[in-house]
This record gives structure tokens, sequence and C-alpha cells, in this order.
């Protein structure tokens, strides 16, 4: 059940895969990814299922906070794919390519607190992780604990395939043109995901 709500390819695992492919802290954010679907995993597991799920003011507070971070980092991804990195001068005055998907270098702490948004100030990973798990594991009765490790361990599992999907993909995918489709997708990905969540507070 957990691979089945976490392996659609959302925010959260397109900066996995982003981050694979510009190899930056890799295995940091992924060990974080799965550290958040764990401790998700675990309030729902713990009881907000049987709470009811989020109040109406913690719902509305994560969609405003997740619309507002999705379109600030959709138009980062956009203004790479309208403007890719500029050549790099040469001492000679010619100028060397640009590495395809470079980026700014990002601290560890940096890389840990993108992961931590991607994952937390999305609302419907804390709806389909920590209520939809939750709920399913009432079924369970005093067996909940198991059903919530085995639903960990899938988060945990996936996120391991896909960082070392992306690790390896960022090792033969080189070109620029890769790299400005991948930003085209990730920044209609971000954008489609905030007009969604503002569309669901408007039914």
């Amino acid at each position: 059940m957990s691979l089945s709500l976490i392996m659609a390819i959302g925010p959260q695992n397109a900066h996995v895969i982003r981050t694979g492919l510009q190899r930056q802290h890799l295995w940091l954010t992924v060990l974080t990814c799965a550290v958040a679907d764990i401790v998700l995993i675990t309030l729902g597991v713990a009881g907000l299922a049987q709470l009811g799920g989020l109040s109406d003011k913690l719902h509305g507070a994560l969609i405003g906070a997740g619309v507002l971070f999705l379109l600030v980092y959709g138009w980062k991804a956009a203004r790479r794919f309208w403007r890719p990195p500029a050549a790099a001068p040469m001492g000679d005055g010619a100028a060397a390519p640009a590495q395809p998907g470079a980026a700014a270098p990002v601290t560890r702490r940096q890389a840990v607190l993108q992961a931590l948004a991607f994952s937390w100030l999305n609302p419907h990973a804390w709806l389909d992780t920590a209520v939809l798990i939750g709920a399913a594991s009432l079924a369970w009765g005093p067996q909940q604990p198991v059903f919530g490790l085995g639903a960990a361990a899938g988060s945990v599992l996936w996120f391991l395939l896909l960082g070392g999907a992306a690790f390896w993909l960022g090792r033969r995918l080189n070109s620029l043109h890769v790299w400005r489709a991948l930003d085209g997708l990730v920044a209609l990905l971000m954008w489609g995901t905030a007009a969604a969540l503002v569309a669901s507070l408007l039914r």
C-alpha cells in the first residue's frame, strides 16, 4: 500500500530524481525523505486517522504553504528551462560549454531542509500517507504496528531504488537538452500540483 501511494511522480520524487542527477547530497536527501515518510506513517498509525484526519485550519494552512513553495520552486525550474546556464569564460577569451544540469552548490543543511519541505509542505503527503495508511491500519487491530512497519519498509525501499536509479542515470544523462526537458517537466509538475491544491480549496 505504501508503494502504491508513493510511487507516483510527485514533487517529492521529482526532487529526489533531480538531486540524483546532479549528484548533490543524494543519499542524504534519500534518507531525509524516507525518515519524513516514516514520521507521517507513524502519526497515521498512532492515531491521526482515529482523530478524523487533519483539522480544517491545519489543512488550509498546509495547502497555503504548499502552494507558495511549489510556485517558487516551479518558477526556478522554469527559469532554468528558459535560460540554461551560460558558457563559462576561459582564459583565452573562448567559452567552455556549460555543465548540463549545473546548479549552485548546496550545504547539507540546505539539502535536508529542501527534502523536508517537499515531504511535509505537500498536503497530499499528509492525507495519502498519514490518513490513508493510518485508516488502513485500523483493520489490523493489535497488529497495527506491524502494518506500520511494513508501510515504512516500502517507503524506504522505494527511495533507495529511486535514488539508485537517479544516480545511475546521472552518470549517463549529460545533455543540455535532457536537462532542459527535465526542468520544463518539473516546472509543469510543480505548478500543476499547486493549481490542484488551490482547486481543492474552492470545492
